[in-house]
Order: C-alpha cells, then structure tokens, then sequence
C-alpha cells in the first residue's frame, strides 16, 4: 500500500502519464472492486441517464454497483464507457442486469436499448 500522501510521487513517473485506481469504500472492509462497463446502445433518440449494474454469480449471489452522480448521454450506435464500483467482487458472474433511469419523477419512463455490452474487471483485467 502507499501513504495517502505519498501515492502521487510512488505511482506516478515523470516521464508517463499513468491512470491510478484506488480500491476503497466507506464500508467494512474498505475493498472496492472496479469494473469498466463499455455500452452501445440502439435507441433512434437521445437518452440521458444513469446506470445501476447488478451481478450475480453461479451460486445466487448478487451485488449492487456504486457509481459516480454523474448522467450519461446515450445516442444511437455510439459506445460509451463508465466506471462502475462493487463493494463485494464475484468470480464467475453467471447474470448481468443494468437498470436505467433518469431520476426524474415527471414526464415519460424512457428504455434504452442495448445493443452490445462488455463488463470488464480492472482488479483482475484477465477475466
């Protein structure tokens, strides 16, 4: 581990720019898991919104992301990557389910329409 105020000089070498991710939660254990959800959606409008991500294992586990606050814009065939958090990391995720809101209480419910998705683990990138 680094010293919260030492990472930068130990992580970071002058001569490349290096991307750092820090596995913390403010929850016992203090583990966060990182995954990159990259999504191209199909919907013919725009859509803007959050993503919760569930997963599930083999043996009936499920974890719930924790994501940034910030909405996502979806338009039609374009990929789009966000960062996602699990508290608890499975290793073989048997089901993937996203949910899609955009958090306001008036107007029309809107489905975005996935046409491809990959969830990759950045703690273990093999898998």
């Amino acid at each position: 581990g680094y010293y919260a105020d030492r990472w930068k000089k130990l992580l970071i070498p002058k001569s490349s720019p290096t991307k750092a991710y820090f596995d913390t939660s403010d929850q016992d254990p203090f583990c966060m898991y990182n995954y990159l959800l990259d999504i191209t959606t199909w919907n013919k409008s725009i859509r803007r919104g959050f993503i919760k991500v569930k997963i599930t294992d083999y043996a009936g586990n499920t974890v719930e992301s924790e994501m940034n606050s910030e909405a996502s814009t979806f338009q039609q065939y374009k990929r789009v990557k966000i960062l996602t958090g699990f508290y608890r990391d499975l290793d073989e995720i048997s089901k993937i389910s996203l949910t899609f809101s955009t958090k306001t209480l008036i107007g029309p419910k809107h489905k975005l329409r996935i046409l491809q998705m990959r969830l990759k683990s950045l703690n273990n990138p093999e898998r």
